[in-house]
């Protein structure tokens, strides 16, 4: 997932003022909440409806693994 600057707030900031992520979250859609310097909690807007932007290779990762957990015994007879 990709993070614009303008959506991100820190911990301390959300912690203090909360009215300030709803705000930002009803503008943008998301805001990213930092801890520690690194991303750690999303919110996001349930009114729009696109919950998570996925890329193309996080898409063909998840269906992959999803084959695989699937598929699984009839690989391994596969690979014999």
């Amino acid at each position: 997932m990709l993070v614009d600057t303008k959506d991100i707030v820190t911990m301390t900031e959300a912690n203090k003022n909360f009215s300030i992520v709803a705000r930002r979250t009803d503008r943008d859609g998301k805001t990213v909440i930092f801890k520690n310097n690194k991303p750690k909690y999303v919110v996001i807007s349930l009114t729009d409806g696109n919950y998570i932007e996925l890329t193309d290779d996080e898409r063909f990762e998840i269906v992959a693994k999803r084959v695989m957990q699937r598929y699984k015994a009839a690989f391994l007879e596969l690979a014999k």
